[in-house]
């Protein structure tokens, strides 16, 4: 057996050895693919970008060439420096710079020395790179914005940085990627697939013809065209109102779920991002912290939502059955209660039930159904969790799950939230109330708003909102927005709420933004807008909120507006909205009295403003 066992091990080691062997020539193709990167040379033939349409059609998103001087850094001999960099407009030291990170980079791949070359630069360049090895021009698609509007959803190109080679295999260095938007939502789908052929390589490092007679090579596939859920017309309509204002507008089609209009305000013309002033204009905008116009407000921004959800508060107290539908409240200016507080609010006629509560904004009266609705529980702890639970199940407090990748939370409190805030778990319904007419710790984004308000108008049920429509014409079937999403509330309430609503517009709050031929339902907000200023909290003037949807029977739009200090709900906010309503159900403005006076009114002296110490007076 001794003398057996050393044959035993070589010949064990020796089949280890052969099928070693045999594995990596028929099996693993590794070793064969750097070979080939040793003796080939690829070029990239990339695809078009697909095109981006508006939901009637129009084209938004088209593409131009461009041209990048990319270098293989062994292939690159010994040059002038100076002359090469007078040819490519750049400093020597950026050229140096540039070859220096392609080093880093890899020395067997392509990276990018100066990107985006003009028609004009790229024709002179092309009779001089002859004269300098490792040099080659790769040809690329920009794009090429037909519109002026919604770069804050269309998103834009730029060039992969590290984080992105290091985490998606398919990009090389140089290589286009989308940001923000539709373009980095839809990446995947818009980019194509970029097609490469391989040139066999002498000794010497010279092209001697194609690799295997091409049979390695592939065949660039064009990006799928996109027609989204966007009306232009209505986006640009409203980022005209939306001049020299600072907040969101969302509308939204209650019937579907798609994106009709997503305002923020301020924004920026998409073609500033494109080409080399790309990184010019985006640093410039990057540190621009005042205005934010790259900040989508519409998506992003919390704001208290305040007398618009006063709708979802006579909801939960209808279906908690808490409140008679005709049940009416006092109000004398506000509503007192605990040994010294005071809810404020403004002169309306009085007493006031459900209708009228929501037609006239009456703080009283929902803080009252409110803390019914808390206190129907035996604590305030189960008491909070059913209102918390009728709220997020018409999408508020969580992301809804929309398809463009920003988005934020928003707020609606539950027994945990004010368990920590309360830490002997001591606290009661009125330590709440400011809920109730969407202060308090209640915050919103624009289209949590304006998607809240679609439940409203469907009588109790929501799409999830989108921004795609269509791909190369045909229609998304995505499951995920085509599933109706119920809310707590029975039918059979929403019925009153929606009359308070068109009331709002008959003889409430927004009765001088009646617009003729149209049954619009909407609700006036205006929410206390606080900053803090060396450490003391400072009051600036109030936002201005408006929800509306149009017509009150099978509605074709709802919308949300807010205005950052912007004053009472009808003054900005009510009049954009209405505007935005009559321009996407008429396609012309008959309130022009309305159009001119947004038009011709400016909030940049109130931005200006380091801060306005007037107290708040009413929330309608």
């Amino acid at each position: 057996m001794r003398k057996a066992l050393p044959i035993i091990l070589i010949s064990l080691v020796a089949f280890i050895f052969i099928g070693r062997l045999a594995y990596l020539q028929l099996v693993d193709d590794s070793y064969k693919e750097a070979a080939i990167d040793f003796s080939t040379k690829k070029v990239y033939d990339y695809p078009q970008r697909g095109y981006v349409f508006d939901r009637k059609g129009k084209l938004l998103v088209a593409n131009q060439p461009a041209y990048d001087v990319m270098a293989v850094p062994l292939d690159v001999q010994a040059f002038d420096t100076l002359a090469f960099a007078k040819v490519l407009n750049i400093t020597p030291e950026r050229l140096k710079q540039q070859l220096e990170r392609a080093w880093v980079y890899s020395p067997r791949l392509p990276s990018i020395i100066t990107p985006q070359l003009t028609k004009k630069e790229y024709a002179y360049l092309q009779e001089q790179l002859h004269k300098y090895d490792g040099f080659y021009i790769q040809k690329r698609q920009l794009r090429d914005y037909q519109t002026e509007h919604g770069a804050n959803f269309l998103g834009y190109i730029a060039e992969v940085n590290q984080r992105d080679l290091d985490q998606k295999p398919y990009y090389q260095s140089g290589d286009l990627i989308g940001r923000q938007g539709v373009e980095s939502q839809y990446e995947e789908l818009l980019r194509g697939i970029r097609g490469v052929k391989y040139y066999q390589r002498d000794n010497f490092n010279r092209n001697i013809g194609s690799y295997e007679n091409g049979s390695f090579d592939t065949i660039s596939e064009k990006g799928k065209d996109l027609t989204l859920t966007i009306d232009i017309d209505l986006q640009a309509y409203g980022e005209k109102l939306m001049k020299n204002k600072r907040g969101g507008i969302v509308a939204i089609q209650p019937s579907s779920g798609e994106i009709l209009s997503l305002v923020t305000a301020p924004n920026y013309d998409p073609d500033e991002l494109v080409g080399r002033k790309r990184s010019r204009n985006y640093t410039r905008m990057w540190y621009d912290s005042i205005s934010k116009p790259l900040y989508d407000r519409g998506l992003q921004a919390m704001y208290p939502p305040g007398s618009p959800f006063k709708v979802f508060t006579g909801l939960a107290a209808l279906q908690e059955e808490v409140v008679g539908l005709n049940e009416k409240f006092s109000c004398y200016g506000g509503y007192s209660y605990g040994r010294s507080a005071r809810m404020g609010c403004h002169a309306h006629s009085s007493p006031v039930e459900m209708i009228s509560g929501i037609a006239y904004s009456c703080n009283s009266y929902f803080a009252q159904v409110y803390r019914r609705t808390i206190e129907k529980y035996e604590t305030p702890q189960l008491g909070i969790e059913t209102w918390s639970k009728h709220m997020k199940s018409f999408g508020l407090g969580g992301f809804l799950g929309y398809d463009l990748p920003v988005g934020r939370r928003g707020r609606i409190p539950d027994s945990t939230y004010y368990n920590r805030a309360y830490p002997t778990n001591k606290w009661y319904a009125t330590a709440t109330l400011s809920n109730a007419i969407g202060q308090g710790e209640v915050e919103t984004t624009p289209i949590q708003l304006a998607n809240a308000i679609s439940a409203v108008a469907n009588r109790g049920w929501f799409y999830r909102p989108h921004i795609l429509k269509e791909m190369n014409g045909n229609p998304i079937k995505d499951s995920v927005y085509t599933v109706k999403n119920k809310t707590t509330i029975n039918e059979k309430y929403f019925e009153p709420i929606i009359e308070g609503m068109h009331d709002v517009y008959k003889y409430g709050t927004a009765r001088f933004l009646n617009v003729e031929g149209i049954e619009i339902c909407g609700k006036t907000g205006t929410a206390e807008n606080f900053i803090r200023i060396d450490g003391e909290r400072m009051q600036l003037t109030d936002h201005s909120i408006f929800v509306a949807f149009a017509p009150k029977e099978n509605p074709e739009i709802a919308i949300a507006v807010f205005v950052e200090n912007g004053g009472y709900g009808a003054r900005y906010a009510g009049r954009i909205a209405s505007l935005m309503v009559e321009k996407y159900l008429k396609g012309n403005i008959t309130r022009t009295d309305l159009e001119q006076w947004i038009l011709s009114n400016s909030l940049e002296e109130e931005y200006a403003k380091p801060y306005s110490g007037e107290p708040f007076k009413i929330n309608q």
